[in-house]
């Protein structure tokens, strides 16, 4: 009989049984001395012992602006040094930190500020051609959150002197009256209903996953992460800040957004160790015309994830950057999120063509969607995952973490996988009508539900098509009405412009009559999709065909 495809994270290494705040102050203890966080573009630097030092004073000021337990506390920015105060500070008052995505236009912004019922806000004064100082002003006689505004840059200090206001043994009080299992995060993340969903994550989710990455890539006092991956997505504040801060490691972050050279010098001139970023990071990287003017030779490690990571591009990798030790990793923001990861002395072939083996203390299997079976290795099935890493739930949405974690506490993730004889695992389709452009996950609904309004719009379908630098690009296909057919794709891109993220908008345009559909009447999204990539002359592209 064919062995199952059902894998446990076996592991002598035990689960933290720790807050946030705890297991910092252990680490800021061990290695005060050593640097925590360097942020090149606002010349920041700061060892274990001064980030401690600036997180409490962080914490004493949230509780002077009367955030108690279980309040929502939003932080709107790129990555900045005070992303990182705030995503250690919130936790240490009992507070939940909303992760909101700097790209965010009116509706996103709005939508994540009334469903999660934000507190407080600590925001950026403007993002690239973003002010959003202007934006909030207008949409505040239509939202009644946040009810208390820190801007970054503005009133930043006047908040950090109220701290003067609280006693260390104030502060020590209410994290005494903390739990490991209390929630500390929102992060929203698409899905097929339509409007994001807040993920809730908890001090024990977090904690223990980021700590297992690290261990997976050998973390210790001595490495130096080179982190250009935002840190309101789960990849930045858990697989990068979390990893490091759990082993005494230091982060080390470039500038507020992606730019290829600036994380090469970076790596070259902090003599960084290890360095993460979605394939298309790496692909920029590499392919940057002043890519051999740099020194790569202290990097040994580092994170590819966020999409599909072509062949080319991991060789490339591994022998021109010399991150022979690169891993791979799965997850979902609802997982915490990964529960599979390679390992530096897996096989290659293992590296390339899978996302790695269970993780320590999680379990994994592979069943039939309908019947909810096991099957044997080999064959294709939906991932589901279980274990410590599992969210607490969709915040204020007990119907759609019903529909997401059954009653025996399997996350059901939709995506499509095979497990080999030897445990490792592949991803290779999707169930959920997800798109992943860059690492970012996109809900054609959502999409949909907008560009409908369009009074020339009767109809409109979003799928994804193959992108060698993305993975995917968001591509429409539309249905007119009848007096509007002079409308082009720039006047819907016009309509998009400003009012829904900028990634969330689509590159590529369909005008057709009709749409492929079954002969029940379902639309056909697979056949659009493989219609949508020949005609693009992009079929040839493989890895990226997801499945209904």
């Amino acid at each position: 009989m064919k062995q199952q495809s059902y894998a446990q994270g076996t592991s002598a290494v035990p689960l933290i049984g720790e807050t946030l705040g705890e297991n910092l102050q252990k680490i800021a203890e061990r290695f005060g001395d050593r640097e925590a966080l360097v942020v090149i573009s606002q010349g920041y630097r700061a060892t274990y012992a001064q980030l401690w030092e600036q997180i409490t004073t962080v914490a004493k000021a949230l509780l002077a602006y009367g955030v108690k337990k279980g309040d929502r506390v939003g932080i709107w920015s790129a990555n900045r040094y005070e992303w990182v105060l705030m995503q250690f500070a919130v936790p240490r008052v009992g507070g939940i930190l909303v992760s909101i995505n700097p790209g965010y236009k009116q509706s996103g912004l709005k939508y994540a500020l009334e469903q999660s019922e934000v507190d407080m806000l600590v925001t950026a004064q403007s993002f690239r051609q973003t002010d959003y100082i202007e934006m909030l002003n207008q949409i505040r006689p239509h939202c009644s959150y946040p009810r208390e505004t820190v801007i970054l840059g503005r009133n930043w200090d006047r908040f950090l002197a109220a701290a003067s206001k609280i006693s260390d043994e104030q502060l020590a009080e209410r994290e005494a009256s903390l739990s490991f299992d209390d929630p500390v995060n929102i992060q929203y993340t698409s899905g097929t209903t339509g409007y994001p969903k807040g993920a809730t994550l908890t001090h024990h989710n977090i904690l223990n996953n980021g700590f297992f990455i690290g261990e997976r890539m050998y973390f210790s006092e001595n490495d130096r992460v080179c982190i250009p991956v935002p840190f309101y997505h789960c990849f930045g504040m858990v697989l990068a800040n979390m990893a490091c801060v759990t082993h005494g490691s230091c982060m080390v972050i470039p500038g507020e957004v992606f730019e290829p050279e600036l994380v090469m010098k970076t790596v070259q001139e902090e003599k960084c160790t290890a360095l993460y970023g979605v394939p298309t990071m790496f692909i920029a990287e590499l392919e940057h015309p002043n890519f051999s003017q740099y020194n790569f030779s202290t990097l040994r490690t580092g994170i590819m994830a966020g999409s599909l990571c072509p062949r080319d591009t991991m060789e490339k990798v591994v022998k021109l950057m010399n991150m022979k030790e690169v891993t791979i990793c799965y997850g979902m923001t609802e997982t915490s999120p990964v529960s599979t990861q390679t390992t530096p002395e897996d096989p290659f072939e293992k590296r390339v063509g899978s996302v790695g083996k269970v993780h320590p203390h999680v379990e994994i299997k592979i069943i039939d969607p309908q019947t909810g079976r096991i099957l044997p290795r080999g064959e294709k099935g939906e991932l589901c995952t279980r274990g410590y890493s599992v969210m607490l739930g969709y915040w204020n949405n007990e119907k759609e973490t019903l529909n997401a974690i059954d009653r025996n506490g399997w996350m059901h993730t939709g995506d499509i996988a095979v497990m080999d004889d030897e445990g490792y695992v592949n991803i290779v389709g999707r169930i959920k009508d997800i798109i992943i452009r860059g690492g970012e996950n996109i809900s054609p609904k959502e999409v949909e539900d907008f560009i409908r309004k369009h009074e020339g719009v009767v109809d409109i379908q979003v799928v994804g098509v193959p992108s060698y630098k993305y993975g995917e690009e968001v591509m429409a296909w539309v249905i007119l009405r009848e007096s509007y057919e002079d409308i082009d794709a720039d006047a819907l891109l016009r309509y998009c412009k400003g009012r829904i993220a900028t990634f969330k908008t689509p590159k590529y345009w369909k005008f057709v009559q009709e749409f492929p559909m079954t002969v029940t009447g379902k639309i056909r999204k697979v056949e659009m999709r493989e219609i949508s990539a020949k005609e693009l002359g992009l079929d040839h592209l493989n890895g990226i065909h997801t499945e209904d």
